[in-house]
This record gives C-alpha cells, sequence and structure tokens, in this order.
C-alpha cells in the first residue's frame, strides 16, 4: 500500500491511498464467507457454495462492494499511522478507482489537530487577581447565616409578616381550570425567600391562619409551565421565626467551638481559605486567557459546528428540561436575543476548543503524565461535582468509556498549573501571589465550593479549561 499527504488548510488534509489488488485477499475471503452465511443455492449446502457460483449468481460486484467496506478502515488507519497525523472525526472517504484483480485507490479528507508554536517559557505572562480580604462585616453576614440555620418556628395569632414561616394550600388554575399537577396542601413558605411563586409574598402578606388569597403568577414548572396562572393561596398556619442569642451557648450548639469569639475566628479562617481558592481560580482563568492570546489556533468548522450543537443540546434536553423551561423561556429570563445566544455558544466553544489544543500540546511538550493518585483524587473531585458517591461515579465512567477523558482532563490542569507558576500573578494591591503556598490552604475550601455547586445542581466548573473535551478527542 502507498499513501500520500496533502495539507489542505491548517486543520485539515488529504490522504491518497493505493492498494494493491493482492492486498485485498484477506477482505475478500471474508466477503465471500459472510455472503455464503447470507444465502441459499440449491444443490450446495449452505456455508459451502463456490466463489465462482457467487460471482454467477449475485455478480462479483456485490463481493468487492463487501471486501472494500471491510477493508476500508484497516487501511485508512494504516495511512493514518503511516503519516503520523492527529486527526479528529470522521474522514470523507471517495473510493476514486477500483479495478478487479488490479487495484484499490481512493481518498480520505478528515480534520486533524492543527500544529501549534508555542511561547518557549511563560514568564512574560502578568496577569491581577483580587486580593484577599476579610472584613469584620463579611464575618458577620457568615455567622448570621448560620445563625438563621438554627431558627426555630413558633406558631403565632396574628397576621403573617415578612421573615414568617407560613404553612399554605396551593391551588393553581390556567384559563379557568385546574391544572392536574396544580394542587398542593401544607406546604411551608418564609415569606420573602423568594422560593415559590412570584406575587405569594405580597398576597400572604396581612392574612391570618384560614384566610385565603388570589393573586396571578407565571409557573415555572408543570404541566403549565411558562403560562399565566390564577392562584388561591390559603393561609393554614402563620408561625414566627426565633433566632438565637449570639453567645457562647450558640457557638456550643452551632460549632465544635466553646467560645463566640472562637467561632469567629473559624469564620474568618474559612472564609480567607474560600478566597484564597476563589483567587486561585481567578488566576488560572487569566493566566488562560493570556495564553490563548500568545497562541494563534485555527479551529476546524466540523469540530466546531458539533462543539455548538452539543452545548445546545445539552443546555435544552438536560438543564433547562430539569428546570421545566424551553429555550426561548430562557433566552427572555437572561434578557438575550436568540443572536446574542448563538454568538455567546459560538464564542465559548472555541474558547473550548482551543484551550484544549494549546493545552494538549503543552501536555506533549512538558512530557506531563498523570498517576493513580492523581486520577484518584480528580475522580472524587468530580464525584463531589455531580452529587454522585465516588464509587457510583467511577463506575459510571468506565461503563461510558471516560477514563481518557479523566485523565485528559488531570493532564491539561497539570498543563496549565505549569504556566502559572511561571507567570507573575499580583493582586489588586500590587502584591506578588505564591499560589503554591496557598494550595494546601485551600484543599477544605475547594472542597465545599465544589459541594455547594453539586448542591445547586450547577456544572462543575471546568478544570483548566477542558470545555468540548469529547468533540477534540473524537
Amino acid at each position: 500500500m502507498k499513501s500520500a499527504v496533502e495539507t489542505l488548510n491548517p486543520t485539515r488534509v488529504r490522504l491518497t491511498v493505493e492498494v494493491p489488488f493482492e492486498e485485498l485477499k484477506d477482505s475478500l475471503d471474508a466477503a465471500y464467507k459472510k455472503i455464503n452465511q447470507q444465502v441459499t443455492v440449491k444443490g450446495f449446502r449452505k456455508g459451502k457454495i463456490p466463489a465462482r457460483v457467487i460471482d454467477q449468481r449475485f455478480g462479483r460486484g456485490a463481493v468487492l462492494e463487501e471486501a472494500v467496506n471491510d477493508a476500508l478502515p484497516k487501511f485508512y488507519t494504516e495511512a493514518v499511522n503511516t503519516a503520523e497525523i492527529d486527526v479528529l472525526g470522521q474522514p470523507e472517504v471517495d473510493i476514486t478507482e477500483l479495478k478487479d484483480g488490479e487495484t484499490l485507490n481512493f481518498t480520505a479528507e478528515v480534520d486533524v489537530r492543527p500544529a501549534l508554536e508555542l511561547p518557549e517559557d511563560f514568564s512574560s505572562i502578568e496577569v491581577e487577581v483580587d486580593a484577599v480580604e476579610v472584613t469584620e462585616e463579611d464575618i458577620e453576614k457568615s455567622v448570621e447565616q448560620l445563625r438563621e440555620r438554627f431558627a426555630s418556628t413558633s406558631p403565632v395569632e396574628r397576621a403573617a409578616e415578612d421573615g414568617d414561616v407560613v404553612t399554605v394550600d396551593l391551588e393553581a388554575k390556567v384559563d379557568g381550570e385546574v391544572l392536574e399537577d396544580g394542587v398542593a396542601s401544607g406546604v411551608s413558605y418564609t415569606i420573602g425567600s423568594g422560593e415559590l411563586l412570584e406575587g405569594i409574598d405580597d398576597a400572604v402578606k396581612g392574612l391570618e391562619a384560614g384566610a385565603e388569597a388570589t393573586f396571578t403568577s407565571e409557573l415555572k414548572g408543570g404541566t403549565g409551565a411558562g403560562k399565566e396562572a390564577e392562584v388561591t393561596v390559603k393561609v393554614t398556619q402563620v408561625a414566627a421565626r426565633e433566632l438565637p442569642e449570639l453567645d457562647d451557648e450558640f457557638a456550643q450548639l452551632a460549632s465544635e467551638f466553646d467560645t463566640l469569639e472562637e467561632l469567629r475566628a473559624d469564620s474568618r479562617k474559612r472564609l480567607e481559605n474560600m478566597k484564597q481558592y476563589d483567587q486561585a481560580t481567578q488566576a488560572q482563568e487569566r493566566v488562560l486567557e493570556k495564553l490563548l492570546e500568545l497562541v494563534e489556533v485555527p479551529v476546524p468548522e466540523k469540530l466546531l459546528e458539533d462543539e455548538i450543537n452539543t452545548r445546545k443540546h445539552n443546555l435544552e434536553h438536560h438543564q433547562l428540561g430539569q428546570m421545566g423551561l424551553d429555550l426561548a423561556k430562557y433566552l427572555e429570563i437572561q434578557g438575550k436575543t436568540e443572536e446574542e445566544f448563538e454568538t455567546e455558544t459560538r464564542e465559548a466553544a472555541v474558547k473550548g476548543i482551543k484551550t484544549q489544543f494549546v493545552l494538549d500540546e503543552l501536555v506533549k511538550r512538558e512530557k506531563l503524565n498523570v498517576n493513580q493518585e492523581e486520577l484518584t483524587e480528580h475522580l472524587m473531585r468530580r464525584a463531589a461535582s455531580s452529587g454522585m458517591s465516588p464509587d457510583q461515579f467511577a463506575q459510571a465512567v468506565v461503563e461510558g468509556g471516560q477514563v481518557p477523558l479523566l485523565v485528559g482532563e488531570v493532564a491539561r490542569g497539570k498543563a496549565l498549573a505549569t504556566v502559572v507558576e511561571s507567570a507573575t500573578v499580583k493582586d489588586t494591591n500590587g502584591e506578588v501571589i505564591d499560589l503554591d503556598d496557598e494550595e494546601e490552604e485551600t484543599t477544605e475550601a475547594a472542597d465545599a465550593a465544589e459541594a455547594a455547586d453539586a448542591a445547586e445542581d450547577t456544572e462543575p466548573a471546568a478544570e483548566a479549561g477542558t470545555e468540548g473535551d469529547e468533540k477534540a478527542d473524537a
């Protein structure tokens, strides 16, 4: 077999392959065997029909077609390996010549990873990040949030006010008809929390137990999602929230500390850790942006379109579907036009693909490897972000054949870390930040942040900008 490569553009090549006919022998034998198992000819046992009889009865062309279809992937792969090109996606194959007993010639056009020129070092990169500053106001807010968690409620015989917890029965009608899923009883709601329907706060404030009111609101989920509904709300109980006193007794109730001062000191430390984690994340993001500005990265158009379609599909059929929204309603809530959405999606897809190309090239240049400990740690973090147990997440990864993708994520994270180490990172006070000194201190904060992501059902933060992984690894 002979093959040649023609570069069509920085991200696409054409392979021209010539295959001597004798190299088709194994595929021809396999084709005759397959046809033998599929057809019946009188006078011959199944599977024992001679090749000449198959040619006469069903045509040599059918055999050649079957043989070529069997052989093409093998010859294409051999040509790719010989040319040492890194292909992306499936090729467009065109058989240019097929002469029985003589030759098989074909071409294959396919996208390839572009050749990139990375800087020799990254010391010229300089970024600014937010300074780590914890104010007394931050500490008070943190302690107050903890206090809110330990609030108690007690029924009161008065009209409902802001901050009260009311128990209500709800009935929603659309066009005068009660919805199948439009009735709920015994719903607990804190006035002012914004956790239920828009308009419910004004409706229930001023009502005592046993009173009811009607208001209109746009339904956010269920069978009437997106429709204006007439909602009747009946208050069955009003309860006042009582916050515990801020004293040492509260500290002992809400934490492992004996005094309120120890609790405040711990809050300060936790807030510092969280801000350091945010600072490190900010540094990575801004260093990455600078890195992408330094490297010219052509993006294969087909790969880009696939990535855009994947992002749209995931948004519409997974994220929005879980919230009971369609794309039109989502754009209305976001205050975006369809054109703005298309532009933002394309820009994000381009950035994701460029990021992966650049970091993968850096992984190769620096010969970065991923050990089992690093992979396990990354798996644990991803599991926490997904809301799954590590065992469940690991099983899903293995069954889905996603282990190489996780390895790629870790390797790209290490690649970006090498760039961050070489870059100069300063905070808004002009102080140079040594992120290595903060790494150990921010581990606990990172775990807390990922747990919060899982609780809010948000997508986990991309580690080292790995958007578009599946497509770029095709």
